[in-house]
């Protein structure tokens, strides 16, 4: 039996739309809204032309980055986050199903005239790919950013060893994760952090961030920036992930 991708279930797009566009929960600001503006505070001492979000979900963040950048490449390995993206910038609105209680189902429409990027996101091109294999011309970018997405990568050190390539000089590179490693995403062999290496030294991510990094980056700064995905009514998740900030040499 064909395993399913969570990843491409009309459930999942309707909760990261909802996390993208839905309203902020206890006091947590919207995670995509908040990455992309600290993402353009820090890339503000450099050009801001070109600009990758990688894991970009339903888009809300390379909307955020039109906002500042000549142009956004928006890059996610779902293709049904990338249609609703997509859907959202030529049809200027999108309907989705907010999940309530069992059954019961809130139909939320997202409509582009309550943002203020609704003008600047016909600077971005949203295509599906993958982080481990990008296509050549996803190349010269002022700012790459990767949102939540090492710890799910099937080959992070691929993308990590690579990923300045891509960059010009002096250009930004911000990474988000809460490092929640698990062998359904990352075989283990393959993790940057959280593990005891075989001198039984306990192993950070941001240790081994470093490790894979240094050669090409500066680290700039660090910070945690919490999120809240709503999965029902009365349940929800509040999760820290923390931001790393590199320049590249």
């Amino acid at each position: 039996m064909k395993e399913t991708n969570i990843y491409e279930t009309d459930e999942l797009v309707s909760q990261y739309c909802d996390f993208q566009y839905g309203d902020d929960y206890f006091g947590v600001e919207n995670f995509a809204k908040v990455c992309a503006q600290k993402a353009i505070g820090y890339s503000k001492n450099t050009q801001q032309g070109k600009a990758l979000d990688l894991g970009c979900a339903t888009g809300r963040a390379s909307f955020e980055l039109a906002l500042e950048f000549d142009h956004v490449d928006g890059v996610d390995y779902s293709q049904a986050f990338i249609d609703a993206a997509a859907e959202l910038q030529k049809n200027g609105r999108i309907i989705y199903a907010q999940n309530g209680e069992g059954e019961l189902k809130n139909q939320i429409l997202v409509d582009m005239t309550m943002y203020s990027f609704r003008d600047a996101c016909v600077k971005v091109a949203f295509s599906q790919g993958d982080a481990c294999a990008l296509a050549e011309k996803f190349s010269g970018y002022d700012l790459v950013m990767a949102t939540n997405l090492i710890d799910r990568l099937y080959q992070p050190k691929l993308f990590l060893s690579t990923i300045h390539e891509r960059i010009n000089d002096d250009g930004i590179l911000v990474l988000t994760s809460p490092y929640t490693w698990r062998e359904e995403y990352t075989a283990k062999k393959f993790w940057i952090g959280g593990y005891v290496d075989e001198k039984g030294k306990e192993v950070s991510t941001l240790e081994g961030l470093k490790e894979l990094l240094e050669s090409h980056f500066e680290l700039i700064v660090t910070e945690d920036i919490p999120f809240v995905i709503r999965e029902t009514a009365r349940k929800f998740q509040h999760t820290i992930s923390q931001m790393s900030v590199w320049k590249k040499r």
